[in-house]
């Protein structure tokens, strides 16, 4: 007896199976390892938006003292949604990760910035300069990919 697994449908064979083909869902898998490499960028800045999103809620915890939350957690959500925007295309978007390097600078620099109206653990600073360099990184080199997979 054969599984549904163990063979291809066929395009007129009528199992439900045949409705979706193989080739529309090779047709966004990425191509070449730039494409891969594209993907994986952009699913790390997700997880690194995330962390933005989330890290005052674990580092004021353990140092008190208030800090500029709000402000981490829209940096952190905008940075997730951009890598997550950047996941629909097989190779990215050259836009969006220049939106990624602005975001990565602007997440270093806030905490100083905003130092002058919210007091900020210390922990919050050493937390934002290395995720949004860590950000900036990710971002070049996903520009870097989606650069050379559009020549």
């Amino acid at each position: 007896m054969a599984t549904p697994l163990s063979r291809l449908p066929e395009p007129g064979d009528g199992s439900p199976q045949a409705a979706v083909s193989i080739s529309s869902v090779t047709e966004y898998l990425p191509a070449t390892m730039r494409g891969i490499a594209a993907q994986a960028m952009a699913a790390l800045g997700v997880l690194t938006g995330l962390w933005i999103a989330l890290s005052p809620s674990f580092l004021t915890l353990q140092h008190g003292g208030g800090n500029a939350a709000v402000a981490n957690l829209i940096a952190g959500l905008a940075v997730a949604a951009v890598g997550a925007a950047s996941l629909v295309g097989p190779r990215g978007y050259a836009g969006l990760q220049f939106a990624s390097v602005l975001l990565g600078a602007w997440v270093i620099i806030s905490p100083f910035i905003l130092d002058a109206k919210f007091s900020i653990a210390t922990p919050m600073y050493w937390s934002n300069i290395v995720s949004g360099g860590y950000l900036m990184v990710l971002a070049l080199a996903g520009l870097a990919t989606v650069r050379r997979a559009t020549r």
